[in-house]
């Protein structure tokens, strides 16, 4: 028996199903059948995927919960971000930046970017539109993704072969407990949250988080005469963002071409040591593993420095070991300190929130929401199911991924999808339960 002839058996049967006749008159849900791929966020992971997936003639439908692009880029981060690394890195794939830009694009700059990428490949995503549920029907052989938009939470269900899912590695805020938070009488808040150190000038500020967002933040805090204190209860590398002329990035990944990571973690710590001195005596631990090597195990990405070591140095950054308790207006240290501050500023990273809404435990881990297999080979799962940006390689990593997803969809797309198409048509359908069809074009 074909593939179409399975599923209209199926199908036929589902009318004449008491239960799912009953959930059909219950559910006011529209049904939408999507001939191409749905891709779950419209981040750069989520555009860089539909773009190279129109080039090869494939449509696609992207939804997302925020109302832009980008909404992390957009809503969560700081005005002076910029990128860590240079632009050729950051790239999606089939349109450079332009010329004009500088070699670390800032926020802005890299929103317009964005905007053109956009754009220039015609790509429209469905905004303001939340995926709550998303699981493979072994008996319809498609995913049903199950979503809820606007204000009034109207539910669609979007019928599709493949599904693409590109919610990335930072979805949601990880906000940790820390004991007497509750009682601390000023701000507590996430760092994506904080845009600019105006609010909080001649302030004492507690910056939790040594990453490059902490960072950034408590030097953000000093050029606006803040007094910020950093929790480090952990250790990292500091590094250099540029050596020899040369960024530091791009300079690794040349030296990995011709030596062995731990060769040049060597090269890249010698570096840093008589660049940026010793950072141990300024209570900046080392692990015992190299940046690289580091990286490639836990995903940990060191920090590059932009002038945060130097005010630590002067004193202008304080460095505090982890939190015992807050109180009303202070916070205890393991070590027995007591320091007063206005507010505290969380930099406590993001994690992935695919566990919450994709059935799915075969390709994604349900304790922390990343593929299983590691990179090269996390991109690909089972039933059509693809995960673009989660490889921990940044926008060069979503980039690669975006790349070999749409390959391997054309190559399926120019064989089936066209069947799908004409065979979904033709399905029966329960009583009062009509099946809409995503307007794309199909060549």
């Amino acid at each position: 028996m074909d593939n179409n002839n399975h599923l209209k058996e199926v199908e036929g049967k589902r009318v004449h199903d008491h239960f799912n006749n009953k959930k059909a008159a219950i559910s006011a849900a529209r049904r939408i059948m999507v001939p191409g791929p749905v891709i779950v966020g419209a981040g750069p992971s989520g555009l860089a995927t539909a773009a190279c997936l129109t080039e090869k003639g494939v449509p696609s439908l992207i939804l997302e919960r925020a109302n832009c692009i980008a909404s992390l880029w957009q809503l969560k981060t700081y005005d002076r971000l910029r990128l860590h690394l240079p632009k050729q890195f950051c790239q999606l794939p089939l349109m450079p930046f332009p010329s004009n830009f500088p070699t670390y694009p800032t926020k802005q700059q890299f929103l317009t970017y964005l905007e053109t990428y956009t754009n220039h490949f015609g790509l429209d995503p469905v905004f303001n539109t939340t995926v709550v549920n998303a699981e493979y029907d072994h008996l319809s052989r498609l995913w049903r993704v199950k979503t809820q938009q606007g204000l009034k939470q109207e539910e669609t269900v979007y019928l599709c072969q493949w599904l693409i899912v590109a919610t990335g590695e930072n979805a949601e805020e990880v906000v940790p407990y820390i004991e007497g938070m509750d009682g601390f009488r000023g701000p507590i808040f996430h760092s994506s949250s904080y845009k600019t150190g105006e609010l909080f000038r001649d302030k004492n500020v507690l910056v939790v988080g040594c990453g490059n967002s902490g960072m950034e933040v408590s030097l953000d805090l000093c050029n606006y005469n803040a007094r910020p204190s950093l929790v480090v209860r952990d250790t990292v590398h500091v590094l250099p963002q540029e050596m020899i002329g040369r960024s530091t990035f791009g300079l690794s990944m040349c030296l990995l071409k011709w030596f062995p990571v731990r060769l040049v973690d060597q090269f890249l710590l010698l570096m840093s040591w008589l660049m940026l001195g010793d950072t141990s005596q300024f209570g900046l631990i080392r692990p015992k593993l190299g940046p690289l090597e580091l990286k490639n195990v836990s995903g940990k990405t060191p920090v590059l420095d932009v002038g945060t070591l130097a005010k630590i140095r002067s004193g202008n950054i304080k460095v505090c070991r982890a939190i015992k308790r807050l109180t009303h207006h202070a916070a205890e240290f393991i070590d027995g300190s007591i320091e007063n501050y206005d507010a505290i500023i969380l930099a406590t990273g993001y994690k992935s929130n695919v566990p919450y809404w994709l059935k799915d435990t075969e390709m994604f881990s349900e304790k922390d929401g990343f593929p299983r297999m590691e990179f090269p080979n996390g991109w690909k799962g089972a039933h059509g199911l693809y995960a673009v940006g989660f490889n921990k390689r940044g926008l060069l990593g979503a980039s690669i991924d975006a790349r070999r997803i749409s390959e391997d969809i054309e190559h399926q797309w120019n064989s089936e999808a066209k069947k799908l198409m004409a065979f979904s048509r033709s399905l029966p359908l329960p009583p009062n339960q009509d099946l809409e069809f995503n307007s794309m074009v199909v060549n």
